[in-house]
């Protein structure tokens, strides 16, 4: 079973070749169909190999390196194209596979009628392609080019609509905070190669006694620089709410459910370096607890129902390395399958009621949505229920998960994480409310002039078609009952506890009484409760609340401007200078100069051109007495 893990990049791959030379001809939908099925094949393999890899003993034994080819051989430097097949990568594998399937099938309905409706899923499958290889790659290379595409993939599919302008500055927004993360990547692997000789994870880590405690906390913080920048955390992660300017299903994939996860699968990889930290463990926790409260915080005051989503995203990710840097790496991993599963539903969701009202994002303009939209207000009611932490469904368990590893190691990081499980209860129920409680408000915005003529005010809103709303179904069932994966229910039922041997020693296991659990699991209940109570009564009635939202949370706490205050502003500066000062005037002029020089020296020269031979003659017998005078004079000297 085992020997066929290399088809599940191969297929999407295969899918993306076939997308790239016949998309146009095949159309819409069989694009959208091909696409399709070929994620779902690469998930039926990624369930076989997951099948295969349970039939072994735990340990090294599930530890299994597929060689495509030797790739790179220079020296000491020796890199093959390899996967390495353990219950992290299959893991990783099996979710990103299952919910990339569903989100390609609740394309083909949501991009119907799209002038790009091919390319749309010639990127989409290269990005399965391109994730698989970043968390299947048996070394830092193999992982980095993987790392890359999705990152192009991302920029492609941030910027699809690109004849608007925000579509394309998101875009180009998201491309350059992101290759400025990963010069952190790539120093890292040099810095790895120079201490151990190789790049293969394995051979890293049996390796890590001849790297230096220095070195070990500069590898693990290069890395974490690159993370922040692919899974949005402080300061880097500006960007991922511009890249809401992308079709909805991109912002379900990539921005929620996969790419974005990337960091957090990378500290996890490399958790045998930073268990060996303890400063790098502290930063990587701090800012995650840091990101979780700011990006909730602001999610508390948006209007545009994808932002607040995206804001989520990033608290939901600070949630992860919080516990990352607690050393509590399979709950970062629940964490990470559970919130692929629900806030990969609430973006569909929302994209079912952009959908049905016609392109209309502000929350603003909805209102009382339950009513006409009965599938998408179930569903999406599951993953706000799962998000907010009520149990008994998945998020309650998640999170409750790495809060109970933040209490015992960091207290003050576990205080912020509780608080902000309040916040986080509090605006998806704020956004369920506006959505899907109180007057029809979607009339008024359907019929403003501004609106195009084919929909303005011409229905009400409606439910998606069957290819958008069975994907809302099946994820709504993951994410009420993805609680169960990492739940004590059997010896023998361990779907996320097999993960254990691959942190082995690495992973944080407190020590703590039943009363202590109990007390903290009815906290977390709590909080969410509350956060539901206080929010509903106060926007279920009412759609405008000046005081609860204040211009700096609407602004995002001001950081573009800041960004663009510090860096935007002095780099356009600076460029002008370069261009104006020292392009035209030292480079253009020190050219332009030499040139002139030489044509001066040209003319010069051109007039002792007489063509008059006694002037030549002359200019002999000058010459020679001029070198007699001179050879004289040595000769007197």
């Amino acid at each position: 079973m085992l020997h066929s893990a290399y088809l599940m990049p191969l297929l999407p791959l295969a899918g993306f070749v076939v997308l790239a030379t016949c998309g146009r001809r095949l159309g819409d939908p069989l694009a959208g169909w091909i696409g399709t099925l070929s994620v779902a094949g690469s998930f039926v393999v990624a369930s076989v190999t997951y099948a295969g890899l349970l039939q072994r003993p735990g340990g090294p034994q599930r530890e299994v390196v597929q060689t495509w080819f030797s790739w790179i051989g220079v020296g000491g430097l020796q890199v093959k194209a390899a996967l390495l097949v353990d219950p992290l990568s299959v893991t990783m594998a099996l979710f990103v596979t299952s919910v990339s399937a569903l989100i390609h099938l609740y394309s083909i309905g949501y991009m119907h009628g799209d002038a790009d409706y091919p390319k749309f899923f010639v990127y989409m499958n290269l990005f399965v392609t391109s994730m698989l290889l970043l968390v299947l790659g048996n070394n830092l290379l193999v992982t980095f080019v993987g790392w890359e595409g999705v990152g192009v993939c991302s920029y492609w599919l941030i910027s699809f609509w690109f004849e608007r302008d925000s579509a394309a500055s998101a875009g180009q927004k998201a491309f350059l905070y992101n290759r400025l993360a990963d010069m952190g990547f790539l120093v890292a692997i040099f810095l790895v190669f120079s201490k151990t000789g190789t790049l293969d994870y394995l051979g890293v880590f049996s390796h890590l006694q001849a790297i230096t405690p220095g070195a070990r906390t500069a590898i693990v913080l290069l890395l974490f620089v690159a993370a922040c920048g692919k899974s949005a955390q402080i300061p880097l992660f500006p960007w991922l709410a511009d890249a809401m300017e992308g079709p909805t299903p991109v912002s379900a994939l990539i921005h929620a459910a996969t790419m974005v996860t990337a960091g957090v699968y990378l500290m996890c990889r490399v958790s045998p370096l930073l268990a060996l930290s303890h400063p790098a463990q502290l930063v990587v926790g701090s800012v995650g607890a840091a990101t979780a409260f700011v990006a909730a915080l602001i999610a508390c005051a948006q209007q545009d129902i994808k932002k607040v989503l995206a804001y989520s995203t990033v608290s939901q990710l600070g949630y992860m390395f919080l516990a990352v840097g607690t050393g509590a790496y399979e709950a970062a991993i629940f964490l990470m399958v559970a919130h692929a599963f629900f806030k990969g539903l609430l973006f569909l969701g929302a994209g079912s009621v952009i959908h049905g009202l016609r392109d209309e994002q502000d929350l603003k303009r909805m209102g009382n949505l339950r009513r006409y939209m009965k599938l998408t207000f179930f569903t999406f009611g599951i993953g706000w229920l799962a998000i907010a932490g009520i149990p008994p469904l998945s998020g309650f368990w998640a999170k409750g998960d790495i809060l109970t590893n933040a209490f015992a190691r960091y207290p003050a990081l576990w205080a912020i994480g509780l608080l902000t499980a309040a916040l986080t209860a509090y605006y998806m129920s704020r956004l369920v409310a506006l959505a899907f409680y109180g007057d029809d408000r979607w009339r008024e915005a359907l019929a403003r002039p501004d609106r195009s003529a084919e929909g303005a005010g011409s229905s009400v809103p409606h439910e998606a078609p069957w290819v958008m709303a069975l994907p809302l179904v099946v994820l709504s069932v993951l994410a009420f009952f993805a609680g169960a994966l990492s739940l004590p229910w059997h010896p023998a039922w361990d779907p996320l506890r097999w993960l254990g041997p691959v942190f082995g020693s690495n992973l944080y296991s407190p020590v703590q009484s039943a009363g202590t659990k109990w007390a903290l699991a009815i906290a977390d209940a709590l909080v969410a409760l509350v956060g539901l109570g206080v929010a509903l009564p106060l926007w279920i009635r009412r759609s405008e609340r000046p005081a609860l939202e204040p211009p700096a949370l609407r602004r995002a706490l001001y950081l573009d401007d800041v960004y663009d205050a510090m860096l935007g502003r002095p780099s356009e500066a600076f460029a002008h200078f370069a261009a104006v000062v020292v392009d035209n005037r030292v480079i253009d002029g020190a050219v332009n100069g030499a040139g002139r020089l030489v044509s001066a020296a040209g003319g010069a020269l051109r007039r002792v051109q007489t063509g008059f031979v006694r002037q030549y003659a002359l200019g002999i017998v000058l010459g020679a007495v001029v070198l007699l005078a001179w050879m004289a004079s040595r000769a007197l000297s």
